[in-house]
């Protein structure tokens, strides 16, 4: 079978099956959510957010969020393609777009998201990185909409780490996995370049003081 052909069946039987793995392997896990009160908030205000969480617990946050309905921001590489299909069955739209490559349009998508009430999601370190290193897509996002960002964090007893750049994680069955959401970021709209980088510093440290929070549960010590 020839590349082009393997990738086509590939597209239609991957995200099929991963969809099916996560909601069996997930199913036997122990959820507990902290900070719920931040989204409840959101939520009862009826205030678009914008999601952010780290590349590395891709996973349990679309497990955790499985209930959600928004637009989420994904890389327009043959591997983005497989995440768009997942999270088009899981009942997500999608953008496609990277630091590299449309991301400007895919930043639009978003924005047109919000705009029309629907809370959107990206992830914070980028589809390459470096690890836990906040790119400026949130902030940008925030600053021409008005919308809130929303941290979130994940962590979990027992895992796999994979190798990539990002060190992402696969829970072990019926290990414990804790979600955290943090406190709702708001920011002054059409901030400038200065503005903008201490607004990507501030979210970053946001972030990460989470992440500690997170594994420190489980008495880990996670970098």
């Amino acid at each position: 079978m020839k590349d082009g052909a393997l990738y086509r069946v590939s597209l239609r039987l991957l995200p099929f099956l991963v969809l099916w793995l996560i909601r069996i392997w997930f199913g036997t896990c122990r959820m507990r959510v902290h900070g719920q009160i931040h989204r409840q908030a959101l939520a009862e205000r009826a205030v678009p957010v914008i999601g952010v969480f780290w590349h590395y617990g891709l996973f349990p946050v679309l497990r955790v969020l499985s209930h959600e309905r928004g637009t989420i921001m994904v890389s327009s590489s043959r591997d983005g393609e497989y995440i768009s299909r997942l999270l088009t069955r899981l009942g997500f739209e999608t953008v496609r777009g990277s630091r590299n490559r449309g991301g400007v349009q895919a930043l639009k998508g978003l924005m047109r998201a919000l705009r029309a009430g629907r809370n959107v999601g990206l992830v914070a370190d980028g589809s390459k990185g470096p690890a836990r290193v906040v790119q400026p897509g949130a902030i940008l996002l925030a600053s021409r909409t008005g919308a809130p960002i929303l941290p979130m964090v994940c962590s979990c007893s027992r895992y796999i780490r994979f190798g990539s750049w990002d060190g992402t994680i696969l829970p072990l069955p019926f290990s414990r996995i804790d979600f955290f959401f943090g406190e709702p970021i708001r920011l002054e709209k059409d901030l400038g370049t200065d503005e903008v980088e201490r607004e990507r510093l501030r979210l970053e440290d946001e972030l990460n003081q989470l992440y500690v929070r997170a594994w420190f549960i489980h008495g880990k010590n996670e970098h």
